[in-house]
């Protein structure tokens, strides 16, 4: 047993999933301490968009800390804090014609999310928000409750009795609406659905499985929360920074949402959370939603050189092509075999291979590892396989990293 199996918590799960140490990494390259080479499909569950140790990104860094720029600020402002704004702004915002205040959070894993419904039903003057089947957005305890893993929900009994979930766009099959199913809810009295301050949704749901909302779901779903004044807070975190394509994965469908959760890629792999909000819904007051890391300077100047990369089309027309390779190649993968043994869904540079049985990615998450390639899977069941490789990847990294995947998909396809 070494030092980490002996020391740190049971918490942890992908440690003892992948029981790999890592020492260094460039792109979507890792090496272990022992010098072996390993392909990254799994980016860092979505903090890694742009890959590891971005050679820009670095060198930005170096500069910083060599001019003795500060760190840490808390809530205060610095420098480094002003210029990320500004090239936000510019680069992305107005861009777009998207009106947003901003509020960075700390960067816990459902901090924003949190904060975001605290928000909505201060706005609202109600307690209720709705959820959908299969979502995911977050660890801790008010982020737990807009959930849907079975697990959590003993953790949380007095803060889901002001959560409903209602079905996903596809959840009973591809040919029927789910919007028509909730509107009747919200329009009866008598349905026992109290009218929500909110509703949360993501355009892709990873954890849950790799589902993909439609362009006219998603529409239709901004309607409807237009219709009954509910405010919809779009859940970025996973999707964002290029991950489907466009920066936000909202973008293809039109919609624009009242609060936006920010992907954890903005900064490359550095602990930083957004939270975007309609003007008209910032009411906090001074102080009220101050951060012990809501100030980290080294990811203000992370993201603020990763932003470069959107001044114009050329990295969302590269997005474009590999993920139609990585379609592409997922396909082939499976058309070996019967089509019943495993089934594609994504979008843009996310995608999952769902094998229909309950740990089964797992298993082949684990040989594909033995292979030098990690992959890890949707962790509500562990049936799915998520496919994210970093959107920067190379085509002969990605190609590489296919075989690889191949070979574990069709030793476990060809004995089960």
């Amino acid at each position: 047993m070494n030092v980490i199996e002996r020391y740190e918590s049971a918490a942890q799960s992908y440690v003892r999933a992948a029981p790999v140490v890592f020492r260094q990494a460039r792109g979507a390259e890792l090496f272990d301490d022992k010098g072996s080479l390993f392909i990254d499909f799994y980016s860092g569950g979505g903090t890694l968009n742009y890959g590891h140790n971005h050679l820009s990104v670095c060198t930005a860094l170096i500069d910083y800390l060599c001019q003795d720029g500060i760190v840490q600020t808390r809530d205060k402002s610095s420098v480094a804090k002003r210029e990320f704004i500004r090239s936000f702004v510019q680069t992305i915002l107005e861009p777009r014609n998207l009106n947003y205040k901003l509020l960075f959070t700390d960067p816990g894993s459902g901090t924003a999310t949190e904060i975001a419904l605290r928000l909505a039903r201060r706005d609202r003057k109600r307690s209720n928000v709705l959820a959908f089947t299969n979502g995911s957005h977050g660890l801790t305890a008010g982020a737990a409750t807009v959930t849907s893993r079975m697990a959590l929900k003993h953790e949380s009994v007095d803060l889901r009795s002001h959560t409903v979930f209602m079905p996903y766009c596809g959840y009973f099959g591809p040919d029927t609406d789910t919007i028509p199913y909730l509107r009747r809810y919200l329009e009866d009295t008598a349905s026992g659905v109290e009218r929500p301050a909110a509703v949360i949704v993501a355009t892709v749901q990873d954890e849950g499985g790799v589902h993909v909302a439609t362009n006219a779901w998603l529409k239709s779903l901004e309607g409807l929360c237009r219709e009954f004044d509910i405010l919809l807070i779009l859940d970025e975190t996973q999707t964002g920074c290029g991950r489907c394509g466009s920066f936000f994965s909202f973008e293809r469908s039109g919609i624009v949402p009242d609060m936006v959760l920010v992907s954890h890629a903005i900064a490359g792999g550095l602990p930083m959370s957004l939270l975007l909000m309609k003007p008209e819904l910032d009411h906090w007051w001074p102080g009220e939603q101050v951060g012990i890391f809501q100030g980290d300077s080294l990811a203000f100047v992370a993201a603020t050189e990763l932003l470069k990369l959107w001044n114009d089309d050329t990295l969302a027309a590269d997005i474009a092509v590999r993920g139609q390779m990585l379609e592409s190649a997922l396909t082939a993968m499976l058309a070996k075999f019967p089509p019943q043994r495993a089934a594609l869904r994504g979008d843009g540079m996310l995608w999952g291979l769902d094998f229909g049985a309950a740990a089964s990615a797992a298993v082949i998450s684990g040989w594909a590892l033995e292979a030098g390639l990690v992959v890890e899977t949707a962790r509500l069941r562990d049936e799915v396989l998520l496919i994210q490789p970093p959107v920067t990847i190379s085509d002969d990294t990605m190609r590489e990293g296919l075989r690889r995947l191949d070979v574990a998909v069709s030793m476990f396809l060809s004995h089960h």
